[in-house]
């Protein structure tokens, strides 16, 4: 049994895993869909039970029936030659993302995850999904109506995060410039100019706050860090200053375990990162759920055994349905 690797080449996360699977013997195929048409190839025939072939690069191959888990993290789109025009470059990336998905779809394997139910996974469908999985949620609000801001923010009575629905990066002026969450109140609301061009995510601005939880759930394995904030921009959003930071193993109350793994199930979901805020009443408030998320900071800064039980959950290689 083999585990491929979908992911992009560097990536910490997926070099530790790789460790625990080469010290548990368990060959990986790894490598990045951008390799694909200059250096990796895909030949697949269909025979009477299924799809036969390999997945091969300059260095080694893996037959598709061998195949027994693959990591799905993140990977990068397809790449094709400078020399091929737009119209060319689109149909050569819909008949590439046809062949993988198409056959690499009915392998006999876990997925972790699977790429259409990560699709799946968008925020506004997961705050309504941990809703019905009994986890609590922050009053939210979705539109591209200035008005329908101001009306919320007074329903509310407090301060608003603006959040973006996406992707957490924005490629601008040749980098990558994260989209951190915005603290909008008093004369934030005055000028809202550019609501109106997209759908937003406006939620109630969660304080005071007794710390942040970072969940990481493998399987039925739950890991989870309270991560204190040491300045005012990591309260607003911890991303924005690591170096404020200190962390801490917490034990999550029961009823938000099973509220996450009800969660998971209801996604199809076998790996994913939650983001909560927990009150000084006690009280857990679910975010979001990262179906790739990090979590490498936390299993060194904590020694959460994170990617040893995810290699172990590969090695095995449990059909996920």
């Amino acid at each position: 049994m083999t585990v491929l690797i979908l992911a992009r080449d560097i990536d910490p996360h997926i070099d530790r895993v790789v460790e625990e699977l080469t010290a548990r013997d368990v060959p990986v195929f790894r490598t990045d869909l951008t390799a694909f048409p200059k250096s990796l190839m895909l030949d697949a025939r269909l025979r009477e039970d299924g799809w036969y072939g390999e997945l091969a690069n300059e260095y080694r191959s893996v037959q598709l029936s061998d195949i027994g888990a693959v990591w799905y993290r993140h990977p990068s789109h397809f790449e094709f030659p400078e020399d091929m025009s737009s119209t060319e470059r689109r149909h050569a990336t819909a008949e590439a993302k046809c062949a993988f998905s198409g056959t690499l779809s009915r392998l006999k394997a876990l997925w972790v995850n699977y790429p259409s139910r990560e699709a799946d996974a968008v925020k506004p469908a997961q705050l309504d999904v941990a809703r019905e999985c009994g986890l609590a949620v922050p009053p939210s609000l979705l539109t591209n109506k200035p008005q329908a801001v101001r009306a919320f923010a007074e329903e509310i009575g407090g301060p608003l995060a603006v959040k973006n629905l996406s992707a957490a990066a924005i490629a601008e002026s040749g980098g990558v410039r994260v989209a951190f969450t915005r603290r909008l109140d008093g004369s934030d609301l005055d000028d809202l100019r550019g609501v109106e061009t997209t759908a937003h995510l406006f939620q109630a601005f969660i304080e005071p706050k007794e710390f942040e939880a970072r969940v990481t759930v493998v399987g039925e394995h739950v890991f989870a860090a309270a991560i204190h904030a040491g300045s005012d921009a990591s309260k607003i959003d911890f991303r924005s200053d690591y170096d404020n930071l200190t962390y801490s193993a917490v034990e999550p109350p029961e009823q938000i375990i099973a509220g996450m793994l009800a969660f998971m199930r209801a996604f199809g979901l076998v790996f994913g990162c939650f983001d909560f805020a927990v009150t000084p009443a006690g009280e857990w408030v679910m975010f979001e759920c990262n179906p790739f998320g990090a979590y490498g900071w936390l299993e060194e800064a904590l020694g959460f055994p994170i990617s040893a039980t995810l290699a172990g959950l590969l090695a095995e290689g449990t059909v996920h349905s």
